[in-house]
């Protein structure tokens, strides 16, 4: 029984409406070092959940009142992209199919392996992490785009649209050495290594010609 170090803070929410569920799955979790919070019912998660921590979901499929397919609609409405995990005793095809589509991590059936589910923790939580890496990463570029000038954006556009220096000053109507000056500061403000990383940055803000 075994798990890789979660990513610090990172968090596991179970909501599940039978409490020997949940004490179990508490107790396996927290086995392997992982910080769990239960709740038995979905109104209770969302109430205390803190999207601003690395963490995803255990869901149960069938709840009293609201559905976890259901819940799990209700947070793509509200933005959330919590990793989740279904859990079901009832599992079907075209209910797999769904929570999938919508972008469930795994739908694990009872009775499922102990390590099973660790995996699929393991594996919901990197996921996550991913995210907020990207998600932190390209809120740091465009911050650093927004220091760029007017005449330095032109030019990345240019740049990353394949022209050459010289191509760049004739467009802009200015000295050849002007644009490689533009050219310098713009990639040291962006921290670019290289064209191909300046374009896949040019990508990312969507300014592409």
């Amino acid at each position: 029984m075994t798990a890789d170090p979660p990513r610090d803070g990172a968090i596991v929410y179970i909501v599940d409406d039978d409490a020997g569920i949940r004490d179990a799955l508490t107790n396996l979790l927290v086995a392997v070092g992982l910080e769990v919070e239960t709740f038995a019912a979905a109104e209770e998660f969302l109430q205390k959940h803190r999207p601003e921590r690395t963490s995803c979901l255990i869901l149960d499929v069938r709840m009293p009142g609201v559905s976890g397919l259901h819940f799990q609609d209700d947070l793509v409405a509200r933005g959330s992209r919590i990793p989740i995990i279904f859990l079901t005793g009832h599992g079907d095809v075209p209910m797999t199919v769904r929570a999938m589509k919508a972008g469930a991590v795994d739908f694990l059936t009872k009775p499922f392996r102990e390590q099973e589910l660790l995996d699929a923790v393991q594996s919901a939580l990197k996921v996550d992490a991913a995210r907020r890496e990207a998600e932190d990463a390209h809120a740091l570029l465009r911050e650093s785009y927004s220091r760029l000038t007017s005449r330095e954006r032109e030019v990345m556009a240019l740049v990353a649209a394949g022209l050459m220096n010289k191509q760049i000053a004739d467009r802009l109507g200015v000295a050849e050495i002007t644009v490689k000056i533009h050219r310098s500061r713009l990639i040291q403000k962006l921290g670019a290594r290289s064209v191909p990383d300046l374009v896949r940055m040019a990508q990312a803000l969507g300014i592409m010609e």
